[in-house]
This record gives C-alpha cells, sequence and structure tokens, in this order.
C-alpha cells in the first residue's frame, strides 16, 4: 500500500476535520435546547443544513469539474468550516443556529467534493476500493473517538470551551490542507524550470 504526499495530506487534515468536526456529533440536540430551541428547532437546522448541502454539491461540482483550482476551493471551504464552527458561540437563538448551519453546508460542499476529486486524482487504480476504506473508515473511527471526548468537554467544562476547541481543530487541519496548494505550486514551478532546461 502506497499513499502520496499528497494524499498523506488529504487523510491527515481530513482526520482532522473530522475530530474537530466529531467533537459536537449528538450534542447538537442538547445544545439546541439550551439556546431555547426545541424538537422542531433541531429538525429544521438539521434539514436546512441537508437541503442547502445537497443543493450546493450539484452546484459546485458542476461549476469545478474542470477547473484548476480545486486545492484552493477545498482549502476555502476547509478555512469556511473554521469560521463557521467558532460562530457557535455566538449563537444564542434558533435563527442564529440556522445562519451557522447554512455557512456550515456551504462551507462543506466546497471542500468535499473537490477532496474527493483531488484523493481520486491521486489514486493509481481509481477503482481501489481499499484506499477509499481507508478514507470512509477513518471519518467514521475518528468521529467516534471525538463524540467520547466532546462529551467530556462539554459536562466537565462548557460549549463554549468545546467550540473553541473545535475552531483550533479546524483551522489546524485548514493550515495542512494548505499545504497541498503549496506542493501544486512548487511542482508547477519545478515543471516550468524543467520545461526551460
Amino acid at each position: 500500500m502506497y499513499f502520496s504526499k499528497i494524499q498523506k495530506i488529504l487523510l491527515f487534515a481530513s482526520g482532522l476535520w473530522f475530530f474537530g468536526e466529531g467533537l459536537f456529533g449528538p450534542l447538537f440536540a442538547v445544545f439546541t435546547e439550551k439556546i431555547g430551541g426545541d424538537l422542531l428547532d433541531i429538525t429544521w437546522a438539521w434539514s436546512i443544513y441537508s437541503i442547502v448541502l445537497g443543493l450546493m454539491y450539484f452546484f459546485v461540482g458542476k461549476l469545478l469539474s474542470k477547473s484548476k483550482k480545486k486545492e484552493e476551493i477545498m482549502v476555502l471551504g476547509y478555512f469556511l468550516n473554521t469560521l463557521f464552527t467558532f460562530s457557535y458561540i455566538l449563537v444564542h437563538n434558533s435563527y442564529q443556529l440556522f445562519m451557522v448551519q447554512i455557512g456550515l453546508a456551504i462551507a462543506e460542499s466546497l471542500s468535499t467534493p473537490t477532496w474527493d476529486s483531488i484523493f481520486a486524482n491521486e489514486l493509481e487504480e481509481p477503482g481501489d476500493s481499499f484506499l477509499w476504506g481507508i478514507a470512509g473508515g477513518q471519518s467514521h473511527f475518528i468521529s467516534g473517538i471525538a463524540i467520547a471526548i466532546g462529551g467530556l468537554i462539554t459536562y466537565y467544562i462548557s460549549f463554549n470551551a468545546l467550540f473553541i476547541i473545535m475552531g483550533c481543530i479546524q483551522a489546524i487541519a485548514t493550515v495542512v490542507q494548505s499545504r497541498i496548494v503549496l506542493l501544486k505550486r512548487k511542482n508547477a514551478l519545478a515543471d516550468l524550470e524543467n520545461q526551460d532546461s
């Protein structure tokens, strides 16, 4: 089994992202009740997120299918995800929560399809189910650990502490993922130098 440098960066950064995201996990329902929401608000928040995400996936997928800036768009998605994760600290009612959910859906629609596309381009065999299994399996494994830790942080400290930790982890994931953009530029410069010589 061989991972390219880009695949390693993709997997490590997405692992961080899933850990940061997973800390919140099922606590979303408890948080919604804490800000005065009820069962319908939880339902609406998830519904809005899923609908916006689904529509944006179609739009972003079509828009970026021929793009040469996929790495930059993916990093932008990670950056926006970091901002909206920190935004949970400012949420005090259901309407603000809905806005954050819309922002997170837009962020994910920019990062996930482009991540998949970049990862697929790095596969020697596009149908390599083992490498796709690693990519998919790590998300569930890491999220499972994160959910337990997120519950402990919230129980013993607070939701705000949880959101700060989540945002910091998302910021680290963004910085790690941005290495792909730098690597791409370095490779492009090396190609230009090879052509000139």
